[in-house]
């Protein structure tokens, strides 16, 4: 394999460190860890025993050894980039897909969010940033990989188009669900998304007036509506673009992803990846019995959440 004898052979970028008014980035080594756990920061966690990891000092980098190392290493081509609106399968979507060993998937890497909200950096700056990150991560570690697949946060969906423009021909994937079933899954536990100013509220185009002027539930559902309005605005002007509906099945959204990134997987690997729906997104060990939301109640103003979602429900049926 091309990368075999390479020094930084299973080493990622991992974090960007402030210090003394300059950026560095802290590597990570992997050994023979694959990306197969829910989210990536739970594979970070995992190799923070290794003995390369857990020394008093951190290996750590300058921008132009990002840029020069990434293009030293082989990496895996780039199939798609996943924006979803939250708790709406995106997790099972991964898991799923990480059970093939043709694929690398990364879902939610913290790396990528810091570079994407850094102020830190120029757009030039952050462009080579993003491609050399990914090359990284998606650098070739065994034979059989072929395919990187890279689920976002969901606030990614505000800089789908400077992604789009990094990535002009990759496949996107906007993956959703009825936004009343998300609330109603945020309500019995909320992401730190929909927690006002746990992340910054520019980051949704939210104004420290409107978090003011409405509770905490409600802020929810203005999380979403931005979501929402994000996926209007870029399928309007975008046609590399897959829609998937949690609502039509799990099964259906794993079979349609694959047809629109044209990968042709073997029974084999698709046998394994419809037998991971089986079990819970999060833990592996647990069945799957399906989740229900019928006794939540909500008590906010969904209105506008619902036209939104049902301007994006016909634009799906019609186009």
């Amino acid at each position: 394999m091309e990368n075999i004898n390479h020094p930084l052979l299973n080493w990622i970028p991992i974090k960007l460190i402030e210090k003394d008014n300059e950026i560095y980035f802290e590597w990570l080594y992997l050994a023979d860890l694959k990306y197969d756990d829910p989210f990536f920061d739970e594979t970070i966690a995992k190799c923070k025993s290794h003995t390369y990891n857990s020394k008093p000092f951190k290996a750590v980098s300058i921008l132009e050894n990002l840029r020069d190392w990434s293009n030293e290493l082989i990496s895996v081509e780039l199939k798609s980039l996943v924006f979803h609106v939250s708790r709406c399968g995106s997790t099972m979507l991964s898991q799923s897909l990480a059970t093939s060993s043709e694929n690398i998937m990364i879902s939610e890497a913290p790396i990528i969010d810091q570079i994407l909200r850094s102020d830190h950096f120029s757009w030039d700056e952050k462009t080579l940033l993003i491609k050399s990150v990914i090359k990284l991560l998606g650098q070739k570690r065994f034979p059989e990989q072929q395919h990187l697949i890279i689920k976002l946060d969901a606030w990614h969906i505000f800089n789908v188009d400077y992604l789009r423009s990094i990535f002009p021909e990759t496949p996107f994937a906007l993956l959703y669900r009825n936004p009343i079933e998300v609330l109603k899954s945020h309500q019995k536990m909320a992401g730190m998304h929909m927690i006002p100013n746990l992340l910054p509220s520019d980051v949704f185009g939210i104004t420290a007036v409107e978090i003011n002027e409405i509770s905490f539930q409600q802020y929810r559902v203005l999380v979403l509506e931005k979501y929402f309005q994000g996926f209007l605005d870029f399928y309007d002007i975008d046609q590399n673009v897959v829609r998937l509906n949690y609502n039509e099945g799990m099964k259906n959204v794993i079979e349609k992803f694959i047809s629109y990134i044209k990968v042709d997987y073997g029974a084999t690997e698709l046998d394994k990846m419809y037998e991971r729906l089986k079990k819970h997104s999060k833990n592996d060990n647990a069945i799957f019995t399906g989740d229900s939301y019928k006794d939540e109640d909500l008590q906010i103003d969904f209105k506008k959440l619902i036209a939104l979602y049902k301007k994006w429900d016909n634009e799906f049926i019609t186009s």
